[in-house]
């Protein structure tokens, strides 16, 4: 699935089951919420923290797929283009660290 494809099947389902989008800032303490959730596990799966007993140990996947929903939602509701986007992120990050990262001794 492209990225296109993503926004047009998220623009579809909101439209078929959402009846409509959250507003923008509604979206985006949504989206800051899913980041959370994503920073949890990862602090409990790759960093010092453990898990409580009894916590769920899994669904890594699901929160980046719940972090990426709500992305499309707000590329979609603000007129983004999201492959347009980071198409030209590639560009920018490639004119402007091409040699940067090859060259740290810190990456080596």
């Amino acid at each position: 699935m492209t990225l296109d494809e993503a926004q047009k099947q998220v623009d579809e389902w909101i439209r078929t089951y959402g009846v409509r989008y959250f507003n923008e800032l509604t979206n985006t303490a949504i989206l800051m919420e899913e980041v959370g959730e994503l920073a949890r596990i990862m602090a409990r799966t790759y960093g010092e923290q453990s898990f409580k007993e009894g916590e769920k140990k899994e669904g890594l996947s699901e929160e980046l797929a719940d972090v990426l929903w709500v992305l499309l939602c707000l590329a979609n509701q603000t007129g983004v283009n999201l492959t347009e986007a980071f198409e030209a992120t590639i560009q920018k990050k490639t004119l402007r660290d091409k040699e940067r990262h090859l060259q740290n001794n810190k990456l080596i």
